[in-house]
């Protein structure tokens, strides 16, 4: 993926989303919680997903968020968001698809500083809901399946 300053790439995302709140989101999480380490961000539909889940770790279907940590000089990787996941997890949860991408991102983003929630007894899911209260956010994805 690119190594501008603005990693953000949309496919095959809808006209009305607000870009530039997006962009302004991007960088707030890598300087706040990447501590200035930078990623890339790809906005784009469950085709892509489920090619890259089945791709890269062998599962065939489409989903929400995928996280590709890679320590290459001051990039810590890239995230993979499903616009049409997003769509209807915002509306199942009655708010805006961008608080939606911005949760997603937020959980990826933490993927990529090397957290597992499956394996950290915990560590991810303080820190998500940490961050996303900092942030502003509603519950995020690892709240919703302890709920």
């Amino acid at each position: 993926m690119p190594a501008s300053d603005d990693s953000l790439l949309f496919l095959r995302a809808p006209r009305a989303l607000h870009r530039a709140a997006i962009r302004q989101f991007r960088k707030r999480l890598q300087d706040e919680v990447c501590h200035g380490s930078r990623f890339t961000a790809l906005i784009t539909g469950d085709e892509e997903l489920r090619r890259l889940n089945r791709q890269f770790l062998g599962k065939d279907y489409a989903t929400d968020v995928l996280s590709f940590p890679s320590r290459d000089g001051d990039r810590i990787g890239d995230i993979a968001i499903s616009v049409d996941r997003a769509r209807e997890q915002a509306a199942e949860r009655g708010h805006a698809l961008e608080t939606e991408i911005s949760i997603l991102m937020l959980h990826g983003a933490l993927h990529l500083m090397g957290m597992d929630h499956e394996k950290d007894r915990g560590r991810m899911a303080r820190a998500e809901t940490l961050w996303r209260k900092r942030l502003g956010l509603p519950a995020g994805l690892i709240e919703r399946v302890r709920k």
